[in-house]
C-alpha cells in the first residue's frame, strides 16, 4: 500500500482510472465489475471450490450466522485526485498520519484501490453465503477515503467480531514478492485489549491464505509473514480483533500477474475468507 510519487500520481491521472502503497490496493480498466455492490456479486472461481474446502460447511449451514465481520478495501479509486484532502494528517496514537494515501499500481496501471476492492466484495459474499453480517468501510471504488480513523470507527460501531484490511504492497524492488500479514502492538491504548485476539486472527488468515493461494510468504518484511506494528492507524484505533492483509508485491511481476486474473482475485477471497471462518470458528 505503499503511495506513489506526485510525478507517477500525475500520469497515472492519465492511463488508469486510479493509482494505488505500504505505510513504513475489477475487471477492465482497473475496476470491479459494475454487477459488484456492497455486499459483493461477483463469483468466478479458480483451484479449490468452496464445497472442496476444509472449512465449508455442508449445503444450507450457516457456519458463521450471527458474526459480524467488516471488510476495509484499502485506499479508494479517486483518492489521487483529492491530495489535500487525503494528505490530512490525523492522530493514530503513535503518530500523526496521512488521513489515507493513493495506494501503489502494478507496471501496467492495475491499481491496488481496484484490486481491493474487487477482492473485497468477493469475499464479501462468501462470508455472507456462510452465514455472517458483512460490512464494508467504503461503497464505490470512485470516491475518496475514508480517512483511517474512521476506517477503524466503522468496524467499532458495528461491534464486529473480526475485521480485515485488504491491500497490495507497492515495494519497487523487483525481486521482493509474497504476502504478509500486519500486526497490531500494544501502544496504551483502544487496541491493547484486542492485541491478543487479533494475534490469533492474523495467524488464521495466514494460514488460509498460503493455503489457499499459493502465494509464499514475503521474502522482503515480517517473519514468516507476520509483521507487529504500531504505526497503522487502522489498528491502532481499533477495538475489534483486526488486521492488515498485503497480498503481494503489485509491483512484482509474478504477484501482478496473479493479482490481474479475475479468477486467481477469487481464490484470494476464498482464501481469506476462509482464514476469518476458521478463527470465527469454535
Amino acid at each position: 500500500m505503499r503511495a506513489l510519487p506526485a510525478t507517477v500520481l500525475a500520469v497515472c491521472g492519465l492511463i488508469a482510472s486510479a493509482c494505488g502503497g505500504t505505510e513504513p490496493g475489477g475487471a477492465a480498466a482497473g475496476q470491479a465489475p459494475s454487477t459488484v455492490q456492497e455486499t459483493g456479486k461477483a463469483s468466478v472461481q479458480d483451484g479449490p471450490t468452496e464445497t472442496a474446502t476444509a472449512k465449508q460447511a455442508p449445503p444450507g449451514a450457516k457456519p458463521l450466522a450471527g458474526k459480524i465481520i467488516v471488510i476495509d478495501p484499502g485506499h479508494n479509486g479517486a483518492n489521487y485526485r483529492h491530495p489535500a484532502e487525503i494528505n490530512r494528517k490525523v492522530n493514530v496514537l503513535t503518530q500523526m498520519k496521512e488521513c489515507d494515501t493513493t495506494g501503489t499500481a502494478t507496471k501496467s496501471g492495475y491499481s491496488e484501490a481496484a484490486f481491493t476492492w474487487d477482492v473485497s466484495n468477493r469475499m464479501a459474499k462468501i462470508l455472507e453465503q456462510r452465514g455472517a453480517t458483512v460490512k464494508l468501510t467504503r461503497s464505490s471504488n470512485d470516491g475518496v477515503g475514508p480517512c483511517i480513523d474512521k476506517r477503524a470507527a466503522i468496524g467499532n460501531k458495528a461491534r464486529a467480531d473480526a475485521a480485515i484490511s485488504v491491500h497490495g504492497d507497492g515495494s519497487d524492488n523487483p525481486s521482493h514478492r509474497g504476502f504478509h500479514v500486519i500486526l497490531p502492538k500494544k501502544i496504551n491504548g483502544p487496541v491493547d485489549k484486542v492485541v491478543g485476539a487479533s494475534t490469533k486472527l492474523g495467524i488464521d488468515v495466514r494460514d488460509a491464505y498460503l493455503k489457499g493461494t499459493g502465494i509464499p510468504y514475503s521474502n522482503y518484511v515480517g517473519t514468516k509473514a507476520l509483521n507487529f506494528r504500531n504505526d497503522i492507524g487502522g489498528l491502532n484505533l481499533s477495538t475489534v480483533p483486526k488486521v492488515l492483509v498485503e497480498c503481494g508485491n503489485m509491483r512484482n511481476a509474478v504477484d501482478a500477474a496473479k493479482f490481474q486474473d479475475p479468477k486467481f482475485r477469487q481464490r484470494i477471497a476464498l482464501a481469506l475468507a476462509n482464514g476469518m471462518q476458521h478463527y470465527l470458528e469454535p
